[in-house]
């Protein structure tokens, strides 16, 4: 096999002249009403890999989608080019084209050192079905492309989980390997299921309810978390579910983000591992204006819970401070208020006076530790959102698997 990981990296390749097809994951929020990038961290997170390519002699082509069809986020990349190009400090030269003439003429025409960002991908309608590597390797997309390129780089970890032509059809018919964020994730989350990272602790917080209760189904009975300290959302559901009163704002919002058939799979965990799922012990919410913390059960009824208290801070920092392993994902309040980002910068100051191996996910904890000026002390930033649930579940990767046949198939050239 290619090494460790199973796939061949970077440093396995001379890129030197070479055409260089490269597969990212720039998906960003979109704004409905303007349709500004409202989130560049996954653009901002590929840089790092495209100007090693740039250095090396490559140029460098670039596939990469936006949305899904039908929904309001479906759309060019014509932005994403442009901030593309501030975090390279290069012209990207965008073509309104997949595999068309247009697009063809420009990978045809490009020069090493040059950075072509091709349209998303998805406005071609066989890229949205999920087939095996061989026959999407018989698409019109890779037919056409493939013949251009001499080599192929994914480093699109966070689509990972998908078997779309641009992830595991070019893998069977060029040399392939994983980009430095793919194998950078790959290496982190390896080390993270591997039983020296001990105590591992999870901090789930953040609006996706359903992945997180979907990755404490998976790790918990796989012994992976130690302990699984709950925030925001999701730290409301676990408290319904032990029967703790938190009020009727806060139910309201529940039963509105249609969480409560979540709550039986909550009952669940709770029955068999609730010696290691933490829940809040005291709450901020709104009060004449103010940010006032209070007990649980204690005067909620009119005010939602917007964050956790600093008994719950200091709780959790205490258990943060044992771990060998911190992963972090999503905030515990409503940080679009200043007043209820406190204990989201309070559990990330404590991840770094840990000295655990840390790990956080979401481009929000990533802006409020820039804010903090602690972004440098963290170990990784993920941008994998269901390929981040599925690796640790383990669940198969389609894209990082085609990248281990690519690896049997082709020489590397090095």
């Amino acid at each position: 096999m290619a090494n460790k990981l199973g796939f061949y990296t970077m440093d396995n390749f001379d890129f030197n002249g070479k055409k260089t097809l490269l597969r990212v994951d720039i998906n960003s929020p979109i704004d409905p009403v303007t349709g500004r990038i409202t989130d560049d961290t996954r653009i901002k997170s590929h840089a790092a890999t495209i100007k090693e390519l740039l250095e090396r002699g490559a140029s460098v082509t670039i596939l990469a989608h936006q949305g899904r069809p039908g929904d309001t986020d479906f759309t060019t990349l014509e932005n994403h080019a442009t901030l593309l190009s501030k975090y390279l400090n290069k012209e990207v030269n965008y073509v309104e084209d997949v595999f068309g003439p247009s697009a063809r003429s420009a990978i045809s025409s490009s020069k090493p050192g040059s950075v072509t960002l091709l349209e998303n991908v998805r406005f071609y309608s066989e890229e949205s079905i999920e087939k095996v590597p061989e026959a999407q390797a018989k698409t019109y997309l890779v037919r056409y492309l493939a013949p251009l390129f001499s080599l192929y780089v994914n480093d699109a970890f966070a689509t990972s989980h998908r078997s779309h032509p641009s992830l595991t059809g070019f893998p069977m018919v060029l040399p392939s390997c994983g980009g430095r964020l793919l194998q950078k994730e790959v290496e982190f989350l390896s080390d993270v299921m591997s039983t020296s990272s001990k105590p591992c602790i999870f901090v789930l917080g953040g609006g996706k309810v359903a992945d997180s209760v979907q990755l404490m189904e998976s790790l918990l009975p796989k012994g992976v978390a130690d302990k699984v300290l709950l925030t925001g959302l999701v730290s409301h559901l676990f408290l319904i579910a032990k029967g703790e009163r938190l009020g009727k704002a806060t139910v309201k919002i529940i039963e509105g983000k249609g969480l409560y058939p979540l709550l039986p799979r909550a009952q669940n965990l709770l029955r068999n591992y609730s010696n290691k799922i933490v829940t809040p012990v005291d709450i901020a919410i709104l009060r004449s204006d103010e940010r006032v913390e209070l007990p649980l059960g204690d005067g909620q009824d009119h005010s939602p819970i917007y964050d956790i208290g600093s008994r719950t801070v200091e709780l959790y920092s205490s258990i943060m401070g044992e771990a060998k392993v911190i992963i972090m994902r999503g905030p515990a309040g409503y940080i679009e208020d200043q007043r209820f980002s406190k204990g989201s910068e309070e559990l990330l100051k404590a991840v770094v006076k840990s000295g655990a191996k840390t790990l956080l996910g979401g481009g929000h904890l990533r802006a409020i530790s820039e804010r903090l000026g602690i972004a440098e002390k963290i170990d990784y930033f993920s941008t994998g959102g269901g390929a981040f649930i599925a690796f640790l579940s383990g669940e198969r990767l389609p894209a990082i698997e085609v990248l281990s046949v690519s690896a049997q198939k082709f020489k590397a050239d090095r």
